[in-house]
């Protein structure tokens, strides 16, 4: 797998319990009263969102940085497209990501369900083991990371949430913060986020990726 690929692998999890629109969640009992509701306020705002767009800045541990535009629409779709120059194109159907580099003809799938992610989308499972509320001091930002111990090498993510009483559910995700097995730190910013506007599903095909022999 290209290394830059393999890189984003848990980048853009954070996006995919919005699109998947994870289902009715039990309450995570955990000892401190406050994370309950917190955990509640995020996942009822990721539940909130039908369709959005927003830019996209993604910035390595080394400062180096990536823009694109972000599509998304329920259940399951998402599309990341990097501005003009960058051969890379992320897809989701809401079972799997589809990473593509159209520079070297590569095309990688990538269940989401196989990270501590899923927990947060599947109501059978404890979700309390994997996403626990951090303090911010700040009642109008939510910080959840989600991480399963069993299982180091999928790493951590940190998902944060700043209060937007124009957003679904009165909490927007504005960024959040992929620490992979080998503590490579990469950053995720949202901003001009839109929500409820018109996506066709066509959005969400994507062109072959053909091997540079081929071309």
């Amino acid at each position: 797998m290209n290394r830059m690929i393999k890189s984003l692998l848990p980048v853009f999890s954070g996006l995919a319990l919005a699109a998947l629109g994870a289902a009715s969640l039990p309450a995570p009992a955990i000892a401190q009263q406050a994370q309950p509701t917190a955990l509640n306020q995020a996942v009822t705002a990721l539940r909130s969102i039908t369709t959005m767009r927003a830019n996209f800045v993604q910035t390595d541990r080394n400062g180096q940085s990536m823009s694109g535009v972000l599509t998304m629409k329920r259940p399951g779709r998402i599309r990341f497209q990097y501005a003009k120059g960058i051969p890379l194109l992320i897809v989701s159907d809401g079972k799997a990501f589809t990473f593509l580099d159209y520079s070297v003809g590569q095309k990688q799938r990538w269940p989401i369900t196989n990270s501590p992610l899923g927990a947060l989308l599947d109501p059978n499972r404890d979700v309390s083991r994997y996403g626990r509320v951090q303090p911010t001091g700040n009642p109008d930002v939510i910080s959840v990371e989600v991480r399963d111990r069993s299982h180091p090498e999928f790493g951590i993510i940190t998902l944060i949430f700043t209060r937007n009483a124009s957003a679904p559910g009165g909490f927007q995700l504005s960024t959040w913060v992929a620490l992979d097995s080998q503590n490579r730190r990469t950053t995720v910013r949202l901003s001009n986020q839109r929500y409820g506007v018109a996506v066709d599903d066509s959005e969400f095909r994507y062109n072959e990726p053909r091997s540079p022999s081929r071309r």
